[in-house]
């Protein structure tokens, strides 16, 4: 069972504009916690009256926001065990039938957080892989571990990172997704804990439920709170953890050391295997920003590395890697046929040749991405003053607070001719409804017409309010 103390809740409380009596500020403030996915559903909370000292209110006005809290069904008690954090049932949540391929007409697609292609480097690339090809004719062309070349690429890539590796743990895989389902299919069975941030990938959510896992989150707020994930590990024994501690998928965060040592800790602890998904490593935005060490540095036998080509390449190149104790890759190895069998043995050879010249193709990334950024947050500040975000430290997109439920928004947005992601894709439990998902990958004009065009279906959406008056929250 998972709780948390008077002190974290404190902690974790956003800052809400006080209004009428202090119990509805407070259980304002909390159901902004749920709302939001920082306080996980099934999370027991402190006591009425430890709470009541932790903040320096009486008991009664705690009593009255749980109690208000109770019949809005943000909450549910039981005697003798305590109040946990719950979600009413009549609380609408987004429809994960978002995928649609390619944006037909003028529609502009914002549900896709993939770059497109840098033309020149991949086309020499590619004209390069052609030319080598003849070499790889006289087999069946079937590398279960991937082209041993590329396998040793990826492994220089981490010894340059401080990570020492060898060929017998390196995996080439389709794309890092490929990557996570294969993971997911070897090491999750039914019933299996799997504790994963929130917000997160959901194509990784989706892998892990495939497998019929138990999954339990761990909030990301302003980052990664070393407390809170101890105790989530301890408290849930997880069988598998997901997170992304390089440029995190949605919020663009970059994990500190300090936490990297703390999650690498609580997961020996309890004997977990943490999938460390990288696929956004090498996309800061921020200069200042040193180069982090990889997850694995920290618990080598405990943690499974993934990363891939698709978001400094090209998302059509699905050249993905994994790396893991080679027993682990072994068991990985024998398990894929009934998958996908292996890579092409085509896109291997891109691959290698991009892995060559992957520094300049990142700088050159990076460089696009700043300007889209910067196209995107000055939009939105002109436009939609009231959505807010923290900016992000690398990857491809924003996480924004907004003042309506996303899940509204995107039947608005689509008619208005844009489409999006809502919150609570990204999240296990119909949370993150006051959030939405902006990639900031396409060209700068069509972002500025994005943003108008979610102006116009704003308007058409009713803004989140409280009975006494509008609540904002700001991350």
């Amino acid at each position: 069972m998972r709780q948390l103390s008077a002190s974290h809740v404190r902690r974790l409380l956003p800052d809400v504009p006080p209004f009428g009596p202090a119990y509805q500020s407070l259980a304002a403030s909390l159901r902004v916690l749920v709302l939001d996915g920082r306080l996980p559903l099934g999370t027991r909370l402190p006591a009425e009256r430890e709470l009541a000292r932790a903040l320096g209110v009486s008991r009664t006005t705690t009593s009255a926001a749980y109690r208000l809290l109770r019949q809005e069904g943000y909450l549910h008690s039981r005697r003798g065990a305590g109040s946990f954090a719950s979600f009413p049932s009549d609380v609408s949540v987004a429809d994960p039938s978002w995928l649609g391929g390619e944006a037909a007409g003028d529609l502009i697609d914002l549900s896709i957080a993939a770059p497109g292609p840098i033309r020149e480097p991949f086309l020499a690339a590619a004209a390069d892989a052609v030319e080598q090809l003849p070499r790889y004719l006289a087999g069946d062309g079937y590398r279960v571990l991937g082209l041993p070349e590329l396998r040793e690429a990826v492994a220089e890539h981490y010894r340059r990172r401080g990570l020492a590796t060898s060929v017998d743990e390196v995996m080439i895989t389709s794309g890092a997704q490929g990557a996570i389902a294969l993971a997911s299919q070897v090491l999750v069975s039914p019933g299996a804990t799997v504790l994963v941030e929130s917000p997160t990938y959901p194509n990784a959510v989706d892998s892990f439920r495939a497998g019929s896992a138990r999954l339990v989150t761990v909030p990301i707020g302003d980052g990664w709170d070393e407390e809170l994930i101890e105790a989530a590990f301890r408290q849930t024994l997880p069988r598998l953890a997901y997170f992304t501690p390089d440029f995190q998928n949605p919020t663009g965060r970059l994990m500190r050391s300090s936490a990297r040592t703390a999650l690498a800790r609580a997961a020996t602890a309890v004997d977990t295997l943490v999938i460390a998904d990288e696929s956004y490593l090498g996309l800061s935005l921020d200069g200042s920003l040193p180069d982090a060490e990889p997850l694995a540095v920290h618990a080598p036998e405990r943690v499974i590395s993934i990363g891939g080509l698709s978001k400094s390449a090209w998302g059509g190149l699905r050249i993905g890697w994994l790396r893991a104790a080679p027993s682990l890759i072994q068991r990985l190895g024998a398990a894929r046929p009934s998958m996908d069998i292996a890579n092409p043995v085509l896109e291997q050879l891109v691959a290698l040749r991009l892995l060559d010249g992957h520094e300049a193709l990142l700088r050159e990334r990076r460089r696009r991405l700043a300007a889209q950024l910067e196209v995107l947050t000055s939009a939105l500040a002109a436009e939609l003053p009231a959505w807010t975000f923290a900016r992000p430290e690398g990857g491809l997109s924003l996480w924004i607070a907004i003042d309506r439920s996303s899940t509204s928004l995107m039947g608005a947005a689509a008619r208005a001719g844009v489409r999006i992601v809502p919150g609570p894709r990204f999240g296990i439990d119909g949370t993150l409804e006051r959030f939405l998902r902006l990639p900031f990958v396409l060209p700068p004009a069509r972002l500025r017409e994005a943003v108008a065009r979610l102006v116009e279906a704003a308007e058409d959406v009713p803004r989140f309010a409280d009975a006494a008056g509008e609540v904002s929250y700001v991350v």
